[in-house]
């Protein structure tokens, strides 16, 4: 615990404001932790033991319908932290949190919760704003799939991946963990079959590539027409 180092947190948006001192605090209170790619990181309903920022990788977070199925929520990206169910007023884990590659991570006791809401404000605040971030999100994606074709759909979850993970490349931006086309499919509420049409489509319009878990936007513009319904269809 003690070789931990406030370098690892500081500069972080949901650090921003808090002092170097409390920094040396907050991650003298942490251990750190490495996931193996498909290993979880929490499970849905179990007890919220721990909250947890993610220093490296990428994690999916699922959640599991009453019908058994798994429908993928979001993609956590380093800087970001998750698990926070106490900020939910929650005493167990709303989804499943599975890392998408090797990842790093801090966890935090639960039990410290309330100390860190009490002697960090600045703390406290950017996490509430990234649970209003998720909220939104979720409010957005709730209009999309009640109004949106899903064509307009799957761009729009490409387009969302690009700005939050992107790598530019020389084919174009690459979404930099592995995606799979059923991943595709579950964060856009349709089937493998059509996610597969429209990306061999889009591939033969020269709008993306993608191949075996990998998804490369090559005309980002035309992907955006495509979201914002603008595209006439044939």
């Amino acid at each position: 615990m003690g070789s931990l180092d406030r370098s690892l947190i500081a500069g972080l948006p949901v650090f921003e404001g808090v002092a170097a001192a409390d920094l040396d605090r907050i991650v003298g209170q942490a251990r750190s932790l490495r996931i193996a790619k498909d290993q979880p990181v929490f499970e849905q309903e179990q007890e919220a033991h721990s909250f947890f920022l993610l220093l490296d990788g990428h994690v999916r977070v699922m959640k599991s319908t009453p019908d058994g199925h798994e429908v993928t929520v979001r993609y956590i990206s380093p800087g970001e932290l998750m698990g926070i169910a106490h900020a939910l007023g929650r005493t167990t884990y709303p989804a499943n949190a599975i890392a998408a590659v090797d990842c790093v991570a801090l966890a935090w006791p639960s039990q410290l919760w309330p100390t860190f809401a009490a002697d960090f404000p600045s703390f406290t605040t950017n996490t509430y704003k990234t649970v209003g971030s998720r909220l939104q999100d979720a409010h957005t994606r709730v209009i999309e799939m009640s109004t949106e074709q899903v064509d307009q759909r799957v761009a729009h979850a490409l387009l969302k991946l690009v700005k939050q993970t992107g790598k530019k490349t020389e084919e174009g931006i690459l979404i930099n963990f592995p995606i799979s086309r059923q991943d595709i499919a579950e964060m856009t509420g349709t089937t493998l079959h059509t996610v597969s049409r429209l990306l061999s489509a889009w591939e033969d319009q020269g709008l993306v590539k993608s191949g075996r878990q990998k998804v490369t936007v090559v005309e980002p513009h035309q992907l955006l027409l495509i979201a914002e319904g603008r595209v006439e269809k044939s």
